[in-house]
């Protein structure tokens, strides 16, 4: 039955370009003067209502990063040593000074993360799911901010071959809207966010000290 319908993805990335327009370039000369080597994921905070997302979100952050040539202290530990230090809030923690968490991890940079979206709406027979999210990686050892970045993705499966029956058809699509807001998958569009955001060319990270492009891709950033 379901065979019938085909998933289509509805992808929107807020720091890149909307419709024609052209990114805007992003002056990375704080980050190459930092020029950091380690970085420390915090907490993020979390804005919507779903309270798993936070551990969802950390689950996925640290291998984009570590994949661009930093290396990234273990998330799990790193929240367990905070929550033992007194901050297990992520609020307190993003409230924190940075050169506090720097000099306890001895991290040349902080990646602290908001949670601005990640929702399932349902919208006439459909169902878009959302993840959205605000970066900012911030230095260990000044405290200040190094790069800053916003993704946002949606999926929305919608039915684009017709069995001929309208009224079937209908059946078909609230039924997929329904299974897609009761189970939403959100780890894949957060995988793809924080790629994104990332890793683009201009936009993203620079090639860190850890992979052969380090110092090699100033011409893209």
């Amino acid at each position: 039955m379901f065979s019938k319908g085909k998933m289509l993805w509805v992808i929107a990335v807020a720091s890149m370009a909307v419709g024609c327009a052209v990114p805007q370039k992003v002056d990375f000369t704080q980050f190459r003067q930092a020029n950091p080597r380690s970085i420390l994921i915090v907490p993020a905070i979390n804005r919507s209502v779903d309270v798993n997302a936070p551990d969802y979100f950390l689950s996925t952050i640290a291998k984009p990063v570590a994949e661009r040539g930093y290396y990234v202290f273990p998330v799990n530990l790193v929240k367990r040593v905070m929550e033992d230090d007194g901050l297990a809030d992520a609020n307190l923690v993003h409230e924190a000074d940075p050169k506090r968490l720097g000099e306890l991890f001895g991290a040349d940079a902080i990646l602290y993360v908001i949670i601005e979206r990640w929702d399932a709406r349902y919208v006439v027979l459909s169902t878009a799911v959302t993840v959205e999210f605000t970066y900012v990686l911030k230095s260990g050892h000044t405290g200040e901010e190094l790069w800053r970045r916003k993704a946002k993705l949606v999926y929305q499966p919608q039915q684009t071959s017709s069995s001929g029956n309208v009224f079937a058809d209908l059946i078909v699509m609230a039924v997929t809207a329904a299974i897609t807001k009761a189970s939403p998958n959100y780890i894949p569009l957060t995988q793809q966010a924080n790629a994104l955001a990332v890793i683009q060319p201009g936009q993203g990270l620079p090639a860190g000290p850890y992979i052969e492009d380090y110092l090699k891709d100033k011409d893209k950033f």
